[in-house]
């Protein structure tokens, strides 16, 4: 069996892996009525005018509120430093809008490119976008790790035929959806370096 190559590209989710913006999907979802157990944004675009664009509006302003609170997650910034050493380049995917995520990412002074948020085309589970992120670095899709902390990370990157690493944040692990699905579970960014062999050889 042929091992697989080491990683060259890392696609990272934004919150919930990146940074924590608190924001509380479960309220969110009953004040606007929204059923539990699936996913938000396609709860909302499924609903008819005037109430779709009240939940819209309402979605964003959460989202701006968790943009403006938001705390970096511990050790990002030298596990990104790692990274740039081991010129591994670095992308974020996120189902957040446009406008959130660039305002999240600059008030840490964070650097991805691309950066592909959910006005740029169907959003994750679905893989289109990282296949576009892996011909726009020219990479083979078995030289691209996806890290999130969900099960929609989790199986989009498995779709795209990406490794999959399950950021957990050392919550309780039977409580993460997607983590029998991952190649990889990273409890934190402060607890790496096992994380960056993998990188490097993900055998």
């Amino acid at each position: 069996m042929t091992p697989f190559r080491p990683i060259r590209g890392l696609i990272f989710d934004l919150d919930g892996t990146l940074v924590d913006s608190g924001l509380d999907f479960p309220w969110m979802k009953r004040e606007m009525g929204l059923p539990p157990g699936q996913p938000i944004l396609e709860s909302v675009e499924s609903l008819d005018e005037p109430r779709r664009g009240e939940c819209w509006r309402f979605l964003e302003a959460q989202e701006e509120a968790g943009a403006r609170r938001a705390t970096l997650m511990p050790g990002v910034t030298q596990f990104l430093a790692e990274l740039e050493a081991r010129y591994i380049r670095r992308a974020v995917l996120t189902r957040n809008s446009r406008s959130v995520t660039l305002a999240t990412l600059a008030r840490f002074d964070l650097r991805f490119d691309p950066i592909v948020t959910r006005e740029d085309g169907p959003v994750k589970p679905d893989p289109s976008a990282i296949w576009e992120i892996c011909k726009a670095w020219e990479l083979a899709t078995d030289e691209v790790a996806l890290i999130g902390d969900f099960v929609h990370d989790i199986e989009a990157g498995r779709r795209a035929g990406v490794r999959t690493v399950l950021y957990d944040g050392q919550r309780e692990l039977s409580s993460r959806d997607g983590t029998i699905l991952a190649d990889q579970v990273l409890l934190s960014f402060e607890q790496s370096a096992q994380l960056l062999r993998w990188l490097e050889q993900p055998a």
